[in-house]
């Protein structure tokens, strides 16, 4: 896009009573959704770096980094944009590494398929908040890393989903390791973009949890052809604020 086409603004939100000033340049013309995923993983980064601050003035240090990737082995949750961003990446991937990441999408797929493991996440709407939680842990316990890892580092990592953003830990990595919920202990964050994310644009009713696993991004896509509307930078992001504001957070 030409340098007339995009618009830039300060943008002042007060999280749980802390300012964050955030500067924020956007598309001026309609576009889709997905073309305002780097400014909705900017500001995850910010949020993020709030709860990294408060965790570090306490005294605790976060303990995730490359070559620790036992968190890559769970089910991570996309939002529909973000479904279609990672089909998008694939897509334009060169040639051997496609057909490669490709190949693993498909053998996590057929491997949690034979498990039954999505028809349990299909048909988990009536089950209680536990029962939910064992089928996630299930999920992890197979040990199936996601399709970007490589030794043990992430292949996306500027790329990679909001929820990875916003999963980082205090703890020990061994922890990590065991899916220990009692020991595990996460840097907490005022609001998750995540979830805010999973409501902008939204085309699909997805149930029973409002999110796509994200070994199934390549198959949702090809089953769901992208029909998202246009809007400009500005309003993509009043969309976005009006879900986040649900949360603990005020525009000033």
């Amino acid at each position: 896009m030409k340098p007339d086409e995009w618009v830039t603004g300060q943008i002042t939100l007060s999280v749980n009573g802390t300012p964050l000033e955030m500067q924020m340049t956007v598309p001026t013309k309609p576009v889709k959704p997905q073309k305002m995923l780097p400014v909705f993983q900017q500001m995850a980064n910010s949020f993020v770096g709030l709860g990294v601050d408060a965790v570090t003035s306490s005294g605790k240090t976060v303990s995730c980094k490359a070559g620790c990737g036992a968190c890559c082995r769970q089910t991570v949750p996309l939002a529909e944009i973000e479904a279609y961003q990672i089909a998008e990446l694939v897509e334009n991937l060169p040639e051997p590494r496609r057909i490669e990441i490709k190949k693993r999408f498909e053998k996590a797929c057929e491997h949690f398929q034979k498990k039954g493991w999505f028809e349990r996440f299909q048909n988990c709407a009536g089950l209680t908040e536990n029962a939910r939680k064992k089928i996630i842990a299930d999920y992890f316990f197979e040990g199936i890393a996601c399709p970007f890892l490589d030794d043990e580092a992430c292949s996306i990592h500027q790329q990679r989903p909001l929820a990875c953003r916003e999963y980082l830990v205090t703890s020990e990595a061994e922890y990590c390791g065991s899916f220990s919920a009692e020991k595990i202990k996460t840097v907490g964050l005022p609001v998750k973009p995540s979830e805010s994310l999973r409501k902008v644009g939204q085309l699909q009713e997805l149930i029973p949890i409002n999110f796509i696993p994200l070994v199934v991004a390549l198959e949702w896509v090809n089953k769901h052809p992208e029909e998202f509307a246009e809007k400009t930078g500005e309003q993509w992001m009043a969309d976005f604020f009006s879900s986040l504001t649900e949360g603990e957070i005020s525009e000033e």
